[in-house]
């Protein structure tokens, strides 16, 4: 049975919940919740299982703060000879504005801790779905803005691109990643900017 390791990025404990660095978790939570699974305290994460079409599907959710993300991820691969081809790390974003995703095949951590330790453990190749989280802050206030809270307004913004991530998990698992990119990627430009006229 083919096996997928689908990874979402944040930080454990009640004061991170919500925050915007981790959206990863979010989204894993909206999955796992329309596939009626419960996440379950594991070495190095929280994990929940489920199968798609004959397929297994690993939820992995860190619980080695973002920083040590690389650890979790090595290790299940290994634990359960997953390979690199089928792992999906899903992300925060501050380069992309709120509602915005980009899924790619590859490439570099993009200044992101969680993905530079990954990258560090086991190198780039791997497919990473990427989630804006928009840059509103002032110089030097980063730190602030990623581990601040979403508001109201900001989740009805972020909850249709959680619902879309959820169906790109499905396609990535199903269909593999070149397929889903064409098919979602031009969704992921976020929400059309209000014009007041």
């Amino acid at each position: 049975m083919e096996k997928y390791l689908i990874v979402g990025l944040g930080n454990v404990g009640d004061e991170y919940d919500m925050t915007r660095h981790n959206t990863g978790f979010m989204v894993l939570d909206a999955f796992a919740k329309a596939s009626n699974i419960c996440f379950q305290d594991k070495r190095y994460g929280f994990v929940a299982e489920t199968s798609l079409k004959g397929r297994k599907v690993f939820l992995l959710k860190p619980s080695t703060y973002m920083n040590l993300s690389g650890n979790a991820v090595r290790y299940w691969l290994n634990q359960e000879n997953i390979d690199q081809q089928r792992l999906l790390v899903i992300s925060d974003d501050v380069a992309l504005p709120l509602g915005a995703f980009r899924l790619k095949a590859n490439g570099s951590n993009g200044g992101h801790n969680g993905l530079g330790h990954i990258q560090q453990l086991i190198g780039q190749q791997y497919a990473r779905l990427r989630m804006g989280i928009g840059n509103d802050y002032a110089r030097g206030r980063q730190i602030d803005w990623v581990l601040g809270r979403y508001d109201e307004d900001d989740l009805k913004v972020l909850q249709p691109s959680i619902d879309t991530a959820v169906e790109i998990i499905k396609s990535f698992v199903l269909a593999g990643i070149d397929v889903t990119m064409n098919q979602f990627n031009w969704l992921g430009k976020g929400p059309k900017p209000t014009t007041n006229l």
